[in-house]
Formats: structure tokens, C-alpha cells, sequence
């Protein structure tokens, strides 16, 4: 899998830059020290994050708000600078066409970044989570009781090539009042370390505690590996990437996690579907944007509707650059699809190639929905409500979609502002990760003299 070769050589590439951290004399001077140890490096950075924590846990609504809005004139202001680091990741990339999905994840354009500072002013103009108080009961004694929203404190984020992570994860943390470190991909080490500079330099002018955006600027797999160990001072992780970012998260961490994994997403298309809509959603779904993970992987289509829908629709999808590969069903009707072998169908592409299947009813969907999908989006095409419902009690995913397509199920477009990943997890979150996800709760009393009798 693309995603997953990236990812492999993501952890095992390292870097010969000398990596070097300025210190302060006792007059003030600053000096550059000789680098430091993979561990003393990673002790460094995360010791200086736990410090800014509790300071940036008490700031108020109006700091926050007014440093992300001037995060987001810098990143404007700073559009050549971004793009120019942006070419030089995208230069050492290479253009191989293996590569490709990849690289779209890669690239940045003005568009791409007049998106990401819209993304910040949305934040801003969301509500503060913390300090939310839904409800304080009294008990016998006269005792109240309630819960409060508080950070979670310093989140470590380690994903994949996508600058936009950068900003996302940065911006949300800081309005949760959470400390984050990020270790960005080493194919994007020269964007991000931009993004994480122009963030991390407007905050701290805005009166935004030092630490609170941190970046590790050593791709070396180590450094992810020792990050994995810092339980004192690093509170939750939060991986994104593929299965071998997984695995060595997986065998390296003793700190909680919330995984971001693989989106093998499907769309099933019902015998009674509307097939004007569904082919719509479909297109979109596959070809909007095909190296994310909400895009779809898998089409399933009921054999009533299969003769009059799918051959039309594999036409547009080839149009449109996309490889159908079929089930043996599928080639009867459109014979210039390529044939699917079985591990197409759970296999997250992220790029023009789609696993398609004709399916018998919907009891055969759910069945394969449940064998090779990755539990992040499904979603059904119909316009009968029992189906519909049932679709939506019996699909095990972070967000199950009706009439709509998986590229909806995204952050921004469920109205959280910005996304710091959509979890795979049980746990705590589940889907996209907006403002209120990145925060937990803690008990407050209000008593009189009560004792335990």
C-alpha cells in the first residue's frame, strides 16, 4: 500500500542535518550547544512542553482566540516562504508515479494554505470547551458535585507527510488549552518546520507560553521511538499513519493512544437508491480527493440495480483516471474493468484505483463491510428508511453516513472547526477529533463541612 511504504520509509529514513538547541546564559546570550543525544534531545523538548502546560491551561479565552487569529495573518503573510520549503520536500520526493497519491498529500498550493488560515479563524470563533459545567447535582448531605472540562495537557502528534496536520493539530491544541509536540513526517520536515516556526513565533508573541508548540526536528526513527517512553511528561498520543507507524507505536508506547488508522471506506448503493444521487456520490467519494482516508475504497452495488447503474458509472470513473477492478460479476457488465483479486477488497489505495463488488442484498454488504472494512466511514445509497436505519445500527465505523458521501465525515465539514484526526478508537474519541475531544473532565465539589461518616 502507498500509505504504508511511506510510512515504513518515514520511520526509517534519518537525517545527517546536525540538530543543535539553544540554551540561555546566565547574562542572557544565547548559545548553540553541540547535539544532543536521541534521549537528551527528546527529554528537552518534552520537559519544556510539560512546563508550558499548566500555564497555558489558565489563559484566557480572549489570549488564545487573539493569538490564533494572528496565526492565521501569519500564515497568509508567509505564503511565499511556505512554498518555497514546500518545493523543496516535493523536489527531494521525486516524481515517480508509485508516488503520486503521496505527493498530492505532500503538496501545498495558496489555495491549500488560504484554507488552512480559514481552518485557524474557524477555530477561533468556536466556543472555549473548558470550563463547560453540563450539569451539578446536590446530593443528601448538601454536597454538590459536578464535572468540569479541562486539558488533557501534552498531546504528542506523529503522523505522515500532510503538512495541513501541522496547523490543524497546533491551532486545536492551543484552543483546548493542551501542550502539543509534533513530529511531522520526514518527506515534509522542511514545511513543517516552517508551519511549526511561523505558529510557533506568532504565539509566543502573543503572550502564548514557549513550548506549548513544539516541534521535533529530527526525523530519525528514535527519536519517534524514545518520544513513545515519555509517560511523565506526555499525557496521550495521537499516530497517524499507516500499519507500520501502528506497529511500532504499538510496541513502543506506554502512554495511552488514540489511534488515527487506515480508512478502507466503502459505499453501498441499495436496490432502491436514487442512482442520479448515487452516482454523484460516488464520483465525489472516489475522485474528490482519492489519497485521503475518508475516500472511498470499496463500492458495493445491489445486483438489482448493478445492469443500469455501474456500466455508466465505471465510464465516468474512467474518465476521471480511476482503475475499476471488479468482482467477476462486475466484468460480465463492464468488461474493460481489470480483475479484483481478493486483497483489493480491504485495501486502502489511496489513489485512482477502486474495488468494486455486485452484492446479492444488503445482509451481503454488511457482511463484507464488516470483513474488510477498517471501521473509520461507511455509507449507504437508498431511499428505503428501514434499510436505511438498519445500515446505521449494524455498521461498526466512526461515522456512518445516509445519502451522503465518506468525504464527508471530515472535522471541518461536521462543524468542529478543524480536525486533529478522525480516531479508529473506542476509547474516550471516536471520529473526527474537533475542540471537545481534546479535552477530558474532572470532578469538582462544592461542600459546606461535610465529612464521610
Amino acid at each position: 500500500m502507498p500509505e504504508q511504504q511511506d510510512q515504513q520509509n518515514d520511520l526509517e529514513r534519518t537525517t545527517s542535518q546536525t540538530s543543535t538547541v539553544s540554551v540561555e546564559t546566565p547574562q542572557g546570550e544565547a548559545q548553540q550547544e553541540p547535539e544532543l543525544s536521541v534521549p537528551e534531545y527528546v527529554r528537552t523538548l518534552v520537559t519544556r512542553a510539560r512546563s508550558a502546560s499548566s500555564k497555558l491551561a489558565s489563559l484566557s479565552s480572549h489570549v488564545k482566540n487573539q493569538a490564533l487569529l494572528a496565526m492565521a495573518e501569519a500564515l497568509e503573510a508567509k505564503v511565499e516562504d511556505i512554498l518555497a520549503e514546500n518545493e523543496k520536500d516535493l523536489a527531494a520526493y521525486g516524481e515517480n508515479p508509485e508516488k503520486q497519491a503521496s505527493a498530492d498529500r505532500l503538496k501545498l498550493t495558496p489555495e491549500r494554505i488560504a484554507e488552512m488560515a480559514r481552518g485557524v479563524r474557524a477555530v477561533a470563533n468556536l466556543p472555549d470547551p473548558l470550563g463547560s459545567m453540563p450539569k451539578m447535582w446536590t446530593r443528601p448531605n448538601g454536597m454538590q458535585v459536578g464535572r468540569v472540562r479541562v486539558p488533557i495537557g501534552v498531546i504528542g502528534i506523529i503522523y505522515e507527510s500532510r503538512p495541513n496536520v501541522t496547523v490543524d493539530s497546533a491551532v486545536l491544541c492551543l484552543k483546548s488549552g493542551n501542550v502539543c509536540v509534533l513530529r511531522g513526517g520526514s518527506d515534509a520536515i522542511q514545511t513543517n518546520r516552517m508551519l511549526a516556526k511561523i505558529l510557533s513565533d506568532t504565539a509566543d508573541a502573543q503572550g502564548i507560553p514557549p513550548g506549548a508548540i513544539s516541534f521535533v526536528d529530527r526525523p530519525d526513527r528514535e527519536v519517534v521511538e524514545e518520544l513513545l517512553k515519555q509517560d511523565r511528561d506526555v499525557d496521550l498520543i495521537i499516530p497517524r499513519g499507516g500499519p507500520s507507524l501502528m506497529k511500532t507505536v504499538a510496541e513502543h508506547a506506554t502512554i495511552p493512544v488514540l489511534k488515527h488508522d487506515e480508512g478502507v471506506c466503502h459505499v453501498y448503493v441499495d436496490q432502491d437508491a436514487d442512482l442520479a444521487m448515487a452516482e454523484t456520490i460516488c464520483l465525489n467519494a472516489k475522485v474528490q480527493r482519492p489519497s485521503t482516508c475518508n475516500a472511498m475504497e470499496g463500492l458495493l452495488v445491489n445486483q438489482v440495480v448493478a445492469r443500469t447503474f455501474l456500466p455508466a458509472l465505471v465510464n465516468k470513473l474512467h474518465e476521471a483516471g480511476v482503475e475499476v477492478r471488479g468482482c467477476p460479476k462486475t466484468l460480465q457488465l463492464c468488461p474493460d474493468v481489470k480483475p479484483a483479486a481478493e486483497d483489493d477488497f480491504g485495501k486502502e489505495f489511496l489513489s485512482r484505483i477502486l474495488a468494486v463488488r455486485i452484492v446479492k442484498h444488503l445482509d451481503e454488504a454488511l457482511d463484507h463491510i464488516a470483513k474488510y472494512g477498517s471501521r473509520h466511514t461507511e455509507a449507504i445509497v437508498t431511499n428505503d428508511y428501514a434499510r436505511a436505519m438498519r445500515f446505521l445500527r449494524e455498521v461498526d465505523a466512526s461515522a456512518v453516513m445516509v445519502n451522503a458521501s465518506t468525504r464527508l465525515n471530515d472535522g471541518y465539514q461536521f462543524g468542529l472547526g478543524a480536525e486533529i484526526g478522525i480516531s479508529t478508537s473506542r476509547i474516550h474519541a471516536r471520529g473526527p477529533m474537533g475542540l471537545e475531544e481534546l479535552t477530558c473532565s474532572k470532578f469538582i465539589v462544592m461542600g459546606s463541612g461535610q465529612i464521610r461518616e
